[in-house]
């Protein structure tokens, strides 16, 4: 076992901190703990938007700084400021919606960390997502609006991300490749079975994640990335050293210099011990 030089830790939640009830355990929490008194910098590197963040992460002593929305804006909780920015223009955001408003799906919009689908979704939400912890989570979080493509339309701005949650796989198939098809400049991914996630083509957690560490002056060599699903397979590659969960699909373990336990057995807290912790 060779330890690593790593002076940042990017970490994925669903799937990768959190257990598979949405916890962050007591032993995750330590290590990290451990891991900041040791000068590490650990930030999530998340899908979702700020508001969507467990409140034990975002006010987890030492942790400062946040990855939000697939490296759609990176935040200094510290200072409340916006380090990095890049969003979906309005003009592609209103095609996507367009494409996206054709198929059986619960579609939401995130809009400076918060997330906001519509109303009548919302409460039939276990059509699209049956995982229990994961429709906690969503009506926890999102704000209800009587219909999401006005309220697109009167913000006429950019917007953080948009997400599609489908009801069948034909159409999250067809979906993801009419998107792909018509719109070259929004990068899509699907960090869940289900679900079609959009952002502008700069918008990715691996280059966030890089940017962040030039502003600090940390090198990609010494950044150290952790996840799961689909939207990880670009930080684990492009961080210096990559960690895939043993629930990991196949192309996160595929990009990683090490598989670990899974999320259910805090693999990722596990991986910092064995290769950064001194």
């Amino acid at each position: 076992m060779t330890k690593q030089n790593i002076r940042m830790i990017g970490l994925d939640l669903d799937g990768t901190l959190l257990d598979s009830n949405k916890v962050f355990t007591e032993y995750s929490r330590e290590v990290i703990t451990e891991a900041v008194r040791q000068g590490v910098i650990v930030l999530p590197a998340t899908g979702r938007p700020a508001s969507g963040i467990p409140k034990e992460v975002m006010e987890f002593p030492g942790i400062r700084y946040a990855l939000t929305s697939n490296g759609a804006r990176v935040l200094d909780i510290q200072e409340g400021k916006v380090l990095y920015e890049r969003l979906i223009p309005y003009e592609d955001g209103g095609k996507l919606l367009e494409i996206l408003k054709k198929y059986d799906a619960l579609l939401e919009i995130y809009y400076e960390g918060v997330g906001y689908a519509a109303k009548r979704d919302l409460e039939v939400v276990e059509r699209y997502m049956p995982s229990a912890p994961m429709v906690n989570y969503i009506l926890n979080t999102r704000r209800p609006v009587e219909d999401v493509f006005e309220m697109y339309h009167r913000e006429h701005r950019p917007v953080d991300k948009i997400q599609a949650l489908f009801a069948s796989q034909e159409d999250k198939k067809a979906a993801f490749a009419e998107v792909g098809e018509k719109l070259p400049d929004i990068t899509i991914c699907g960090a869940l079975h289900n679900n079609l996630e959009a952002n502008a083509r700069e918008a990715r957690k691996g280059l966030a994640l890089v940017k962040l560490g030039e502003l600090l002056g940390i090198s990609r060599e010494e950044i150290m990335a952790c996840g799961d699903g689909s939207n990880d397979i670009e930080m684990v590659r492009e961080a210096g050293f990559g960690v895939a969960m043993s629930n990991a699909i196949e192309e996160v373990k595929e990009a990683a210099e090490y598989v670990t336990l899974s999320n259910d057995e805090d693999g990722a807290a596990k991986a910092i011990v064995k290769y950064v912790l001194k």
